[in-house]
């Protein structure tokens, strides 16, 4: 009888917003991990490319709408140029490359006619940009051990980003830091966490890297500096008054707010690597 049928479940769609997310990952994902994969020449040409889109979105944020300026065109391009001289001339170059930058960008605002640029933010973003893409190039080398420790790492963050997405959406709860970002919640970040340490663990597992128990845990700490390192950038936002960085990612704003967890992440992990620990 009719009246007896149980009603229709409603399908749950899957948010627009999401969709827009998971397509643009798995359209972008897969070249990065080539590069990594394949090594030099490639991922150093990664690296250039990311260290110039970074930089472009550090100035765009700066000039709060003002007309793109010669001290932007330095600032756009010396964190590609200091790469380029890291795997030329390696230390030395490196040394070379922000004497320059930094000289240039003072002569740069001088010479400009927008005289309000920000020298102070500039150079901030100089090494914010330039400092961890260095590091992933002295972790990446050439060899199988760099090629595996930087694919664990990619993907380690994005698993904390994916799963601080997905607890967060489904659990809500208090707010992590509402001042500086209002949509991040504990349970977003307690979520990324343990995302962190199960794929940490798998990727080591996977890829027959040594102690993947240890590199769960470190996986786990990376989580928390990841989300540390998105709260700044964050910040920063939040000083200047913008949402995004840029609009380059459909459903993700611009590079520097995908980019940002990995950016904190790369110190420490340099730091146990120089150590001897990884």
């Amino acid at each position: 009888m009719p009246f007896l049928r149980p009603p229709k479940r409603r399908e749950r769609a899957i948010p627009p917003a999401l969709k827009q997310r998971l397509l643009t990952a798995a359209i972008l994902a897969p070249p990065a991990l080539l590069a990594v994969v394949l090594g030099p020449p490639w991922s150093d040409l990664l690296l250039m490319l990311l260290a110039t889109v970074m930089a472009w979105e550090w100035s765009r944020v700066c000039r709060r709408g003002m007309p793109f300026s010669l001290p932007d065109l330095v600032l756009t391009l010396a964190p590609p140029l200091i790469l380029l001289l890291a795997i030329v001339l390696e230390f030395v170059g490196v040394i070379i490359g922000f004497g320059a930058a930094l000289v240039l960008l003072f002569l740069a605002r001088q010479a400009s006619l927008y005289r309000d640029a920000n020298l102070a933010w500039l150079t901030a973003g100089l090494f914010y940009v330039s400092l961890p893409l260095l590091l992933l190039l002295w972790l990446r080398g050439d060899d199988a051990e760099g090629r595996d420790l930087v694919l664990w790492l990619l993907l380690v963050i994005w698993a904390v980003d994916s799963g601080a997405y997905a607890f967060g959406k489904a659990l809500g709860g208090p707010k992590l830091a509402p001042r500086w970002s209002p949509n991040k919640t504990w349970a977003g970040l307690l979520g990324g966490a343990a995302s962190a340490v199960l794929v940490g663990w798998l990727v080591a597992e996977v890829l027959s890297m040594e102690t993947p128990g240890f590199l769960a845990l470190v996986g786990g700490f990376l989580a928390f500096v990841g989300q540390g390192g998105d709260l700044l950038e964050s910040a920063f936002k939040r000083h200047f008054g913008v949402k995004d960085t840029s609009h380059l990612i459909p459903g993700h704003g611009g590079v520097l707010d995908r980019v940002d967890g990995l950016v904190a992440a790369t110190y420490p992990l340099a730091v146990l690597v120089a150590l001897g620990a990884l």
